[in-house]
């Protein structure tokens, strides 16, 4: 995997703080904390590559939420800011649009009705940011957004749902459904060997926590 040199090293560092100022308050699971989760696994993902932009990488791990419908009232407006942001750095053209190619494509919402092909750096990325979907944090970061939205926990009378469209998947949820609808597929939709070997692991987690919940939930145990 290639090295940054300092210029970028400066630019990484920049686009941390102006992230950092962005979503350091979030309350619904895409805080600054899970960024820096992602930025870390993407990196991990990426040493299975030789010819990566490791750049376009880090500075769409970091970005890929700031622009997102869950956090920002007008994406229209914060992509612009994100754009002027990266202008005002020094970054490329051509890297802008690298960067932005991948965080308004990864998402699972974006990717339900059409299924956009991704740069080999835009799917690291997203595996990277799938991967903090699922697992222990993943449960976590579920009931997070959940109680957030104020989404109810559990109804077993409904199903969860299985086609949607983009606006369907918008609409208030349940947060077990949610596990079902989206975080148990995840694994199967890994770009990368390693994404898809971790995605195992995490779903376990994922199918011996729903078991025991709904144990739990029944009076079962």
């Amino acid at each position: 995997m290639n090295e940054l040199d300092e210029q970028e090293t400066a630019r990484l560092k920049a686009i941390d703080q102006f992230v950092f100022t962005k979503l350091n308050d979030d309350k619904t699971g895409h805080d600054y904390a899970h960024i820096q989760r992602v930025i870390k696994m993407a990196q991990r993902l990426g040493e299975s590559f030789s010819t990566i932009d490791l750049f376009v990488v880090v500075a769409s791990a970091a970005l890929h939420d700031v622009i997102d419908e869950k956090i920002v009232n007008d994406q229209v407006a914060a992509q612009q800011e994100v754009k002027t942001f990266l202008q005002q750095q020094g970054v490329s053209a051509a890297r802008i649009d690298a960067v932005f190619a991948i965080i308004t494509h990864m998402s699972f919402s974006k990717n339900l009705e059409h299924h956009y092909q991704l740069s080999i750096e835009g799917q690291i990325v997203q595996d990277a940011d799938r991967l903090d979907a699922i697992g222990a944090i993943g449960i976590g970061r579920a009931f997070y957004y959940g109680g957030a939205h104020g989404h109810i926990m559990y109804d077993p009378k409904v199903a969860p749902r299985t086609k949607m469209t983009h606006d369907q998947y918008r609409q208030d949820e349940i947060v077990i459904n949610h596990f079902y609808e989206k975080l148990l597929k995840l694994a199967d939709l890994m770009n990368t060997e390693v994404g898809r070997q971790i995605g195992r692991q995490r779903t376990k987690i994922l199918t011996d926590f729903l078991a025991e919940f709904k144990a739990e939930w029944n009076q079962n145990k």
